[in-house]
């Protein structure tokens, strides 16, 4: 008490309100001080704080000979810790918080820069946070870690390996293409293979069957397995081709073979894809059509190649959220296609298909400048005047590609010839097309009441009975094979942000499509650009 009003110069009690400031800014000072060498600390400090508050230039202190020296500003601050100068000076945990932060793929660098950092990049906590951060991975990894598989490991040898394969692919089945999705599911990589609901009940959510697995359940390397058939896992290959591009390979294809041979097989196979037997199919036709499906899909036992297929961007003017959807599809049963917006149409592109139009075309294209506002309910129920009004837009539609097919010839006639100011041609076929593009469409109402015609018909008889929205749209149809591939016109119907229909007048049916809302990560397209470089490419993988 003493020291300290000695070199306080107060009394008791601002003696130990200094000492309780004191306290509070050194928490991490060593709390087992004794109180003599606590006060000797605080009147150093109290003195040295004293000095930089009161010196200037001319400050000095006089030392025991009677000279003078200048006390350096740098000497007064040396009582405090240093200043790191680098990364390398920080705590560990401080840099372990930090490396937590960065990209696993950057993080192999780092470990390069000095032994420090690659101890340290060794802590599971790092490796546990990438996990979770960039593959979503929600378990609990130290499960796995206990059974003798680093975070780490799961990292450096399943996930960053394979992570190009993430995401939705379309496999190379000819006509019949499909929809795999590879996801990170728990501590396996897993292959999903996406079929529609069981004909017409297409509102019901997606089935899904697994093709292959990625873990590393049983050793410190990853394994891949095929998961087709109904033996179990059994051996199986990964190849990448080239980008957004894999294959498979089952090396155990006797495990998809059956005791009962084919006929078990298919018997097998069309309870599982349609949901019936062959005897409770009556219709002729689709049971060629079922038939042919299988023999052309069996052969390929799990032996694919597929190519990646991205979801498209929603943007703020479309008119509903592009995406997925299940459609009805007559005799086919049920298929998937894409819905997307380009300006000002819609386009539906399939990812599923059939022997006539195969996966990858442009199965509906709805032309969103051109609404139609339904007449009342008697006059819905007659086909004659549903055709009567979409045919007469899509006569249009065609006066208008004929005026521009002329004023594009004309223009090219003028240019060959060299006669630049003499467009008089072309410029008739421009004021023509102008006035047809000025005839205004009426505003639809926000919902209106919707009934079939008659003589039209549908899969599934359920189907909403009012709707927001009616656009002209082509729809396109071809014979076996794809043979004399055509587009004509129907009636695009939208119920919901959820559902939409389709009336195919030629062929006097009705397409029921519903939304799938299965959460599919690693999915979307990074750029417009890509999106519609990969729907280009998709027609020609099937045509």
């Amino acid at each position: 008490m003493a020291v300290c009003a000695r070199l306080c110069g107060v009394g008791q009690s601002q003696r130990c309100r200094r000492r309780q400031r004191h306290n509070q800014q050194d928490q991490g000072s060593n709390s087992d001080m004794d109180e003599e060498e606590e006060e000797r600390i605080v009147g150093q400090r109290q003195s040295a704080e004293s000095s930089v508050a009161t010196s200037g230039p001319s400050d000095a202190h006089k030392d025991g000979s009677g000279h003078v020296r200048r006390r350096d500003r740098a000497e007064r601050q040396s009582a405090g810790p240093p200043h790191p100068q680098s990364l390398v000076d920080l705590p560990p945990e401080l840099l372990v918080e930090i490396f937590s932060l960065l990209p696993g793929t950057a993080l192999p660098e780092v470990a390069l820069v000095c032994k420090k950092f690659k101890q340290i990049l060794n802590t599971e906590t790092i490796w546990r946070r990438r996990c979770a951060e960039e593959f979503g991975m929600t378990d609990d990894l130290r499960k796995m870690e206990a059974g003798g598989v680093s975070s780490h490991d799961l990292y450096a040898k399943l996930l960053h390996p394979y992570r190009h394969i993430l995401g939705l692919w379309q496999p190379d089945i000819g006509p019949y293409g499909g929809l795999l999705n590879v996801v990170v599911d728990g501590h396996v990589i897993i292959g999903w293979m996406y079929l529609p609901p069981h004909d017409p009940r297409v509102e019901d959510p997606m089935r899904r069957r697994p093709l292959f697995r990625i873990h590393m359940l049983e050793s410190k390397n990853a394994t891949v397995e095929c998961m087709y058939g109904h033996k179990g896992p059994h051996k199986g290959d990964i190849q990448t081709v080239k980008k957004d591009e894999f294959s498979t390979k089952c090396n155990q294809t006797d495990h998809h073979r059956m005791p009962g041979g084919r006929q078990e097989e298919f018997r097998t196979w069309l309870e599982e894809e349609w949901g019936r037997t062959l005897e409770e199919i009556f219709h002729e036709h689709m049971q060629e059509l079922i038939l042919m499906k299988f023999i052309y899909t069996s052969q390929y036992d799990n032996c694919l190649t597929y190519r990646r297929i991205y979801l498209p961007l929603a943007m703020p003017s479309d008119l509903l959220q592009p995406g997925l959807f299940k459609g009805t599809y007559g005799s086919h049963g049920l298929e998937i296609v894409m819905l997307s917006f380009h300006e000002n149409s819609a386009r539906a592109t399939k990812l599923t298909g059939d022997p006539n139009v195969p996966a990858g075309q442009l199965t509906l294209d709805v032309d969103l400048s051109r609404p139609i506002v339904l007449p009342d309910l008697e006059q819905q129920r007659s086909i004659e005047d549903l055709s009567r009004l979409v045919l007469g837009i899509h006569e249009e539609v065609q006066r208008e590609a004929d005026q521009q097919a002329k004023v594009a010839s004309a223009t090219a006639r003028d240019i060959a010839e060299g006669a630049y100011g003499s467009a008089s041609a072309a410029e008739e076929v421009e004021v023509d097309n102008d006035a047809c593009s000025d005839s205004s469409h009426p505003d639809p109402p926000e919902s209106q009441p919707f009934v079939l015609p008659l003589g039209i018909t549908a899969r599934n008889e359920v189907y909403p009975r009012t709707c927001r929205k009616c656009f002209y749209g082509t729809g396109l149809i071809a014979g076996h094979g794809f043979t004399s591939p055509e587009r004509t016109p129907g009636l695009f119907v939208l119920f919901d942000q959820d559902r939409y229909g389709f009336i195919w007048l030629e062929l006097k049916s009705f397409s029921l499509y519903s939304r799938l809302t299965d959460h599919l990560a690693h999915a979307h397209a990074p750029c417009v650009e890509r999106f519609e470089a990969m729907l280009h490419n998709m027609q020609s993988w099937t045509s």
